[in-house]
């Protein structure tokens, strides 16, 4: 079993490791930035070490110095949570090389994976169904109409090395397409230092399901149940629910084990989440796999009861999974608000800052992952999200009055945050009835 675990990362992920690590008596190492010097995961962890600056590029994105901590503090592994260098191919690489255990898949199959054509290219090998386009990697624009012709309009340009939302245009029109494709390369390359595009068809209005999947290390893969995460702004997810109330046991079935196909595929090992759309016709197809814990996997938890935090530090130890396919259950209806220091108001303008006052919701069914407290100064250098809201209940109408009371509750005082904006998203007619697509905040909201 893992001894000591460094955690690369900070606030409400790096809280939720430290948890974990304590359950399973392993000795917990946090890094932190100057500007995170009074951050909870740093007061929490059994050790902690400073980095550097506030920066990213400086700190949490600095590979040679998070491996020098590690290597100083002794310790045998490394969670790299979500975000920062997650999905950096290298770091896992590097970890490999100083002899330290890298929480997550191999440094080869987050190369491949976070590349969207080979990942295209894989699942189409492994007969999983693919959104029509682009199967080898763009660099110049009229290549991309060609693609665009032969699929239809509307066609999406997408960054190959891509996520949250960069490096990515919808286009309608032939004439529209050379200024969104060169816009969205520019925005890649200087994003991800990387111009490599793709093009594919455009799903109009669809859900985006994705399927959470565990590995070990034996070849044994299985999934835990579905995550609709269609609420989204400019391609950010906002609310996440499980199960998808989109979905028959029929076809919740089938995008399972096509989910499990595609993980043994790839040669997975660990959490990952394998994210397909789902069309008005029932039809899904894959759209990428993120290589890491999601953001939303404590909705999963508390539906299936299966603690993912510990049981990928499990597989990562050598061991094998805990549970089988067919002992996957999956129990009522779990919803996750994520809060945000941000004015819905001013075009959602990120607002950190001292919060004078905060109050978690409690009760049962109720969970509040977070890393703040009273008199906490949330930092301007890092994602806004600063605490995510999870219920849980026998059914989706109970679930969704849980959340309502459970937001009614929380307080937050001294920043602007987005908790009256989501809070008016559970009172709409639409997302009552189930009826969302990932067009839905733009249309009621925007």
């Amino acid at each position: 079993m893992i001894r000591k675990l460094l955690i690369a990362n900070r606030g409400e992920i790096a809280v939720r490791i430290i948890r974990a690590c304590r359950e399973l008596g392993i000795i917990s190492v946090a890094v932190y930035s100057e500007a995170d010097r009074e951050s909870l995961h740093t007061l929490l962890a059994d050790e902690a070490v400073c980095i550097g600056p506030a920066p990213s590029a400086e700190s949490y994105l600095n590979v040679e110095r998070i491996l020098s901590a590690t290597l100083a503090s002794g310790a045998d592994a490394i969670h790299p949570g979500f975000g920062f260098l997650s999905e950096n191919d290298r770091f896992a690489e590097l970890c490999e090389k100083c002899s330290i255990k890298f929480i997550g898949p191999k440094a080869e199959v987050i190369r491949s994976m976070g590349n969207k054509s080979e990942a295209r290219n894989t699942m189409i090998a492994a007969g999983v169904p693919v959104v029509p386009g682009s199967r080898e990697p763009i660099y110049e624009w009229p290549e991309g109409k060609k693609i665009a012709e032969e699929t239809g309009y509307p066609v999406i340009v997408k960054a190959a090395s891509g996520g949250g939302g960069k490096g990515m245009r919808i286009v309608e029109r032939p004439e529209d397409f050379e200024n969104h494709f060169l816009t969205a390369q520019r925005e890649s390359l200087n994003a991800f230092g990387d111009d490599t595009m793709y093009v594919e068809k455009y799903i109009e209005n669809p859900r985006h399901i994705e399927f959470q999947i565990m590995a070990d290390e034996m070849g044994h893969v299985i999934h835990l149940g579905e995550r609709d995460c269609s609420i989204q702004r400019k391609h950010q997810k906002m609310i996440e629910e499980s199960p998808c109330a989109a979905l028959s046991e029929e076809l919740r079935h089938e995008m399972g084990e096509t989910a499990v196909r595609a993980a043994k595929a790839a040669g997975y090992t660990n959490a990952g989440t394998i994210e397909f759309l789902l069309d008005k016709h029932k039809h899904f197809y894959f759209i990428e796999m993120n290589t890491r814990i999601q953001v939303e996997h404590g909705v999963t938890e508390m539906v299936t009861g299966t603690d993912l935090i510990k049981e990928q530090i499990r597989v990562a130890s050598g061991l094998p999974l805990s549970l089988k396919q067919e002992e996957v259950r999956m129990t009522g209806h779990a919803i996750e608000c994520r809060i945000n220091a941000e004015n819905p108001n001013r075009s959602f303008m990120p607002c950190p800052g001292k919060i004078t006052n905060v109050h978690f919701p409690g009760g049962n069914g109720v969970r509040v992952d977070s890393a703040i407290y009273n008199e906490y100064t949330v930092p301007a250098y890092y994602d806004s999200m600063i605490l995510k809201l999870i219920v849980h209940d026998r059914d989706r109408d109970s679930a969704i009055r849980k959340m309502r009371s459970a937001l009614g509750e929380l307080i937050i005082e001294g920043i602007d945050t987005n908790l009256d904006f989501q809070y008016s998203i559970f009172h709409h007619p639409k997302y009552e009835a189930g009826e969302v697509d990932t067009h839905f905040i733009e249309e009621y909201f925007v």
